[in-house]
């Protein structure tokens, strides 16, 4: 029997994870831009510690066994068909969009080349090691997590995090954020809620230079780095008929993750306004329902009588301040070392390892 044609565009946690979960099922093809994935709360630590760069870039050569990765760049997509910018054409019985989101460097690609970032993010901690101060503009799980980076590794710099909230992760119980904030401060951090930045030079790339506050204070640094969230890929499902934008620039989806009027598309990730974050943890929850709803239509059932995709009501969450101590939000507020033991210490590095090959995941 003829196996079903499954296209998946962009091989970023959705797309890497479904295409892998279908690959005995169906005939998959992922398409994707770079060479190999990058794992980017990852690429936080890499910049106080350059040499993991190494183990968090990970090749696609190994991840599927029958389907196939190939290296483009959609440009349209039919409802039976993915073109690339080379000319070359997918057809394909259901297509799931998951071109996810851009972020400010060194803690994503910015572009299709991967010897860049590696090179950027090589830059970047060099600048960071000779730095005396540091300021984060941004107070999400990058820019605390980068503050307890720094802290931890490099003792001693004057680093200043910077939120126009006025709390921490204020959608989370208000212990939470304390404690974070608590232990921050407890590294030598200076925290500083409720106060937006006035003046930041770039917010694609890390510089040296000051930042004005709301209420007119500066702050000079070494390094500001800009860390004020990601901004979702959407062109390509943009250009598909009946789609319609919402929060934040993504795209609105059905009761099944299906946003324009193709049946057989579907987008999940970043791209996708159904509640949930522009986080990995929303993929955790995102990638088991398509995977299972696509297997179950591929066998011949229909979209509309599966169980429609429900987010989370509040995402756990795992906030590391580098490898040893932080706070998590696992349906309840859990401090060092729950925290150290499911992210801190290995940050999830031997999981992806193992999902693209890597023989050494364990080592």
């Amino acid at each position: 029997m003829t196996k079903k044609k499954i296209v998946i565009v962009g091989g970023g946690y959705v797309g890497f994870e479904v295409a892998k979960k279908l690959d005995a099922y169906a005939d998959v093809t992922l398409i994707e831009q770079r060479e190999a994935f990058v794992q980017p709360p990852a690429a936080i630590r890499a910049l106080v510690e350059p040499t993991l760069l190494d183990k968090i870039i990970l090749p696609y050569d190994n991840l599927l066994e029958s389907g196939k990765v190939v290296r483009g760049r959609a440009v349209s997509i039919s409802q039976t068909q993915v073109s690339l910018d080379s000319g070359a054409v997918f057809p394909a019985d259901f297509i799931v969009i998951a071109t996810g989101s851009s972020y400010a460097a060194p803690f994503k690609p910015s572009g299709d080349s991967i010897a860049d970032f590696r090179q950027a993010s090589m830059d970047v901690s060099g600048r960071l090691a000779r730095a005396t101060s540091v300021a984060i503009v941004g107070a999400g799980a990058v820019g605390t997590e980068l503050a307890g980076e720094i802290s931890a590794a490099q003792p001693g710099k004057t680093i200043t995090l910077i939120s126009s909230d006025d709390t921490l992760f204020p959608k989370y119980p208000a212990g939470f954020g304390t404690q974070l904030k608590r232990k921050l401060e407890r590294l030598g951090v200076t925290v500083i809620l409720g106060q937006r930045v006035q003046d930041l030079r770039h917010l694609d790339r890390p510089y040296e230079g000051s930042v004005t506050l709301a209420d007119g204070s500066v702050i000079t640094a070494d390094l500001v780095f800009p860390v004020i969230g990601s901004k979702p890929q959407t062109s390509l499902v943009q250009s598909l008929p009946g789609v319609t934008s919402g929060t934040a620039g993504r795209v609105e989806t059905d009761k099944w993750l299906r946003p324009s009027d193709y049946p057989n598309v579907f987008v999940a990730g970043d791209i996708a306004n159904v509640g949930d974050g522009m986080t990995i943890v929303a993929t955790t929850r995102q990638n088991p329902w398509l995977i299972k709803t696509l297997k179950k239509v591929i066998d011949g059932a229909s979209v509309e009588k599966q169980k429609p995709y429900v987010p989370w009501k509040r995402a756990p969450i795992l906030v590391p301040l580098g490898p040893v101590i932080g706070n998590s939000w696992l349906f309840a507020t859990f401090g060092d070392w729950i925290t150290r033991m499911m992210k801190g210490k290995a940050l999830f590095i031997p999981k992806y390892r193992r999902a693209f090959g890597f023989t050494d995941a364990d080592k």
